[in-house]
């Protein structure tokens, strides 16, 4: 009941915030591992105060980073999405261990590549951001990767 009650709060005290913040921008690039592999890598500069979820949350938490990469012949996406290493911390809010990073995270995803040409992976990443004491509702952005 507790979690829900935040939530509910979360949602309708911080709709103006929401509008007003965006803490966290997102760039993109593209390292070619060898002719059959490249790495598609986002990085998140989150600002001060603020933090970014993991995309390891146990169920009952806060909104888990979320990739999704559009489907294409050029490329097959290999395994999950990796991330660096982050904090660890006891929630008191949802009473468990979370993982979150803060300042900047990193997120590699391998692909075997099926053409030498160049093309862009289409991709968008759900995320939700906190501070000690506000959160913004879960928000989605566009990813391009240029892989060359």
């Amino acid at each position: 009941m507790k979690k829900i009650l935040f939530f509910l709060l979360l949602a309708f005290g911080s709709a103006s915030f929401a509008q007003v913040h965006d803490p966290v921008k997102w760039t993109t690039s593209v390292k070619k591992i060898s002719d059959k592999e490249a790495e598609l890598i986002a990085v998140a500069t989150i600002q001060k105060d603020w933090h970014l979820y993991s995309q390891e949350i146990p169920q009952g938490g806060p909104i888990p980073t979320l990739f999704t990469f559009e489907g294409d012949a050029r490329y097959l996406k290999k395994g999950n999405t990796s991330e660096g290493e982050g904090h660890v911390v006891d929630d008191p809010i949802f009473e468990m261990k979370i993982k979150y990073f803060d300042t900047k995270a990193v997120f590699k995803q391998k692909i075997r590549l099926k053409t030498a040409d160049k093309f862009t992976v289409k991709g968008a990443v759900e995320y939700m951001v906190c501070t000690g004491e506000n959160c913004l509702p879960p928000k989605e952005v566009i990813l391009s990767f240029n892989v060359n």
